[in-house]
């Protein structure tokens, strides 16, 4: 019989900035190997979301992974147990190499060098312009360049749930559509994701459904075929205004 639980699951989870409550109590949860997209306009409560998954930002309610409670401070905690997160800016170390920033994101492997060397080939794989590019200066890269850095850092880690903040922000609409349809095919070999993106037609052409928050809480849980054009995403927010 499958396992029901989900691996991820959040309950009346909100965070706040000071006296202001930027995600109110939320609700929502992403199945194994699932992709599920958070959509909605700027200052939705999108990235405090995630921060409030990954215990980087102070708030009340549950995180469940893999049926077991996360720590609601400890990110470094939260990421060992495989939620990895990519933040919008992307966060790479731009004066180190592309090399060197992907084997910070190993570092919790130790010196299982054998481990390391499987997982950077596995990048390579995915991103050959990154072995084209390992001892370049990663600030001197491209930004769709350095999104897929990030992304390769990010799966360094092992991720066993990978959290996207707008991974297209910034870039042109085509190499924007080929990040994305990479993590399409990270999710089809069974890898979860949590994927916050403004750009909602390339989301919703992964995602099985997607969580639509407005105003610092969820409005809506609607799967792709329910949403035909932006007029439909937009008679949700207008309606939670």
């Amino acid at each position: 019989m499958p396992n029901a639980t989900p691996l991820l699951a959040v309950e009346g989870l909100s965070a706040r900035y000071g006296k202001v409550e930027a995600l109110h109590p939320t609700d929502l949860s992403v199945a194994r190997g699932e992709l599920v997209a958070v959509l909605g306009p700027n200052g939705a409560g999108k990235s405090t979301l995630l921060r409030a998954i990954m215990g980087l930002t102070p708030g009340a309610g549950t995180v469940r992974f893999d049926g077991a409670l996360l720590p609601r401070d400890d990110a470094r905690s939260v990421a060992a147990r495989g939620v990895i997160l990519v933040p919008e800016g992307r966060g790479i170390f731009g004066p180190m190499t592309v090399r060197d920033n992907l084997d910070l994101g190993a570092y919790m492997l130790g010196r299982q060098h054998g481990e390391i060397a499987a997982r950077m080939e596995r990048v390579f794989t995915l991103f050959p312009r990154l072995k084209n590019r390992q001892s370049q200066i990663a600030g001197s890269m491209s930004g769709g360049e350095q999104q897929m850095l990030a992304i390769g850092r990010a799966l360094m880690a092992g991720p066993k749930l990978l959290l996207l903040d707008e991974p297209s922000l910034g870039l042109a609409p085509r190499l924007a559509a080929e990040i994305l349809e990479t993590l399409g095919g990270l999710n089809r070999a069974g890898l979860g994701i949590l994927l916050v993106e403004q750009r909602a037609p390339l989301a919703l052409k992964l995602a099985t459904r997607a969580y639509l928050l407005a105003v610092g809480r969820v409005v809506a849980e609607v799967t792709p075929d329910q949403i035909a054009s932006p007029h439909d995403l937009a008679r949700y927010y207008f309606a939670a205004a």
